[in-house]
């Protein structure tokens, strides 16, 4: 099996419980993930079944949930999964109050990720060391928001803010839930979160456990190809000579005028045969086979 599956992840499984789980429906070892999940959280999470996980590294990074924001509550891990560190009502917030400052979270931003994330320091997690009680300096990062759209608002003593996030990779949803939080000066945490798009895979289109078993016993489970997530990437169609010098691992000269670093590659036939990466040596632009499938 060699493809892409486009998994509904449920709530309380770690994207590395969701990979073992898959490994046995499918009887199949080579399995992995296109970007970690919390276990908290549900949605897409994307699969790579066998040659697929080579191409793991070229999937666009473009994400969008939908998050839940609660305000008057903070937590150790800017979400309902930590301990509560502080709780006041927060009934006073409205909408109208809220709205301006969602734009300061678009656009090209910094942030600072939760203490409890997957994000390695010294060559350590940073969860492995807060869960130490370890005192834990986080850099800021870059990241990328570009849209922001208000869901629903429910208002309470604990007031809670359905957002649809549209960001680029490595965006920390609980970073934003609890800065905005911070702005209004009421604190807040993630109460839930749902992925709807990653890797250009969408949530109308994928598949919960269930489904795949069933997929799987009537033989009628149908992977994604390994090509079709890959459409961020430009294409390139190769002669039945070059295709042949390609798949033997040579480099191949091109004389067409390339710019990006990486290409989807394409054999005599229109088949889909790995990925290409662009080397401009003096004057000489050539094709090396990165990934051959």
């Amino acid at each position: 099996m060699d493809g892409f599956l486009n998994l509904n992840k449920p709530q309380n499984f770690t994207s590395h419980d969701c990979v073992a789980k898959l490994r046995k429906i499918l009887n199949t070892k080579k399995i992995g993930h296109g970007g970690t999940l919390d276990p908290s959280a549900t949605g897409v999470l994307p699969i790579a079944i066998g040659k697929a996980t080579r191409l793991l590294q070229f999937l666009p990074t473009e994400k969008a949930y939908q998050g839940k924001i609660r305000f008057g509550v903070v937590t150790t891990t800017d979400d309902l999964e930590g301990d509560v560190i502080k709780k006041t009502s927060a009934k006073h917030l409205t909408l109208e109050k809220i709205t301006p400052f969602l734009k300061d979270f678009i656009g090209k931003i910094e942030q600072i990720p939760p203490a409890y994330s997957a994000i390695k320091q010294d060559g350590k997690k940073l969860y492995e060391l807060a869960r130490k009680g370890q005192v834990i300096d986080i850099p800021k990062r870059e990241v990328i928001i570009t849209k922001i759209d208000i869901l629903h608002w429910q208002n309470g003593d604990f007031p809670e803010l359905d957002l649809h996030i549209f960001c680029g990779g490595g965006t920390y949803i609980r970073s934003i839930a609890r800065d905005l939080g911070e702005k209004l000066g009421t604190g807040a945490t993630l109460s839930a979160l749902n992925r709807t798009l990653s890797c250009d895979m969408m949530m109308e289109n994928s598949l919960n456990f269930e489904q795949i078993i069933e997929g799987k016993e009537t033989e009628n489970l149908s992977l994604i190809n390994l090509d079709l997530p890959l459409k961020n990437l430009p294409s390139i169609y190769l002669n039945e000579e070059e295709s042949k010098k390609w798949c033997q691992g040579q480099k191949i000269t091109i004389n067409n005028n390339l710019n990006q670093e990486f290409y989807r590659t394409y054999n005599y036939v229109s088949k889909f045969i790995g990925i290409s990466e662009l080397i401009i040596n003096e004057d000489i632009t050539l094709l090396k086979p990165k990934v051959v499938i």
